[in-house]
């Protein structure tokens, strides 16, 4: 079984590593380019892998879940660094978009083949 962590583990975890090893965060506009880098290389593989793109060289060596979770760490970054819980931003996300959607989806014949 994977190593479990929560949210709020995660950004300790992080907060952790950045003060150790990272040394101190990156200014939150430089962490803000890096997420786009990162949103970018994800992206690539997902238009590679299952869209209509073939991959180029030694690209197919790149891993889905490395890319998520490079996307993961720089957005925990930017949480930590601007002082957003992750965990109750997510439940509170959950709980508007559950409120705004309860119908919308269910009632959208275009996801009903």
């Amino acid at each position: 079984m994977a190593n479990e962590i929560t949210i709020q583990e995660a950004q300790i975890k992080v907060d952790n590593w950045i003060k150790t090893v990272g040394v101190k965060y990156f200014s939150e506009l430089t962490n803000l380019g890096i997420l786009m880098e990162e949103v970018g290389e994800l992206s690539r593989i997902i238009v590679r892998k299952y869209g209509d793109q073939s991959f180029k060289n030694k690209e197919e060596e790149a891993l889905l879940s490395d890319e998520m979770a490079d996307i993961l760490f720089v957005l925990i970054c930017l949480a930590n660094q601007t002082g957003v819980d992750l965990t109750t931003a997510l439940d509170k996300n959950i709980q508007k978009k559950t409120f705004r959607d309860s119908s919308r989806h269910q009632n959208n014949e275009k996801l009903h083949p």
